[in-house]
């Protein structure tokens, strides 16, 4: 289907999550990218923001579509990842690597075990697709 980096954890608002020990670093996916086209203007939180599982902390405006972004976990917005605010077009080009978004140290490490793994987000796509 995709080529879902295997060490990353999804969740099914199409964020990814890469865990550093207590700090997560959140993206979107490819899918996400796909659906949304050319990303043109990103809002994220100020450092120091406190943000909950499931919550929207930012928003992604592309030429088809505006979408906010959901915390994959609990915690405070410990950095974001300015060059990615000035210039998002880093999100269409690599949205695994320099199109990460914020990173969060979470409060609730036991969130991070509710992610979805590679596999499990392929299934869930597919099944969305039918």
């Amino acid at each position: 289907m995709s080529n879902l980096p295997a060490e990353l954890k999804y969740t099914k608002d199409h964020e990814w999550a890469r865990l550093e020990g207590r700090v997560c670093v959140v993206g979107i996916t490819t899918f996400a990218q796909d659906q949304l086209g050319d990303v043109v203007f990103l809002e994220l939180p100020k450092v120091g923001t406190v943000v909950k599982k499931g919550d929207a902390f930012g928003v992604v405006e592309s030429t088809k579509a505006v979408s906010e972004l959901f915390a994959p976990v609990s915690g405070k917005v410990v950095e974001i990842n300015q060059e990615l605010v000035d210039a998002p077009d880093a999100i269409n080009s690599d949205p695994y690597e320099d199109g990460w978004m914020v990173q969060i140290e979470m409060s609730e490490a036991k969130e991070a075990g509710e992610l979805l793994d590679a596999p499990a987000y392929e299934k869930y796509l597919a099944e969305q697709a039918h």
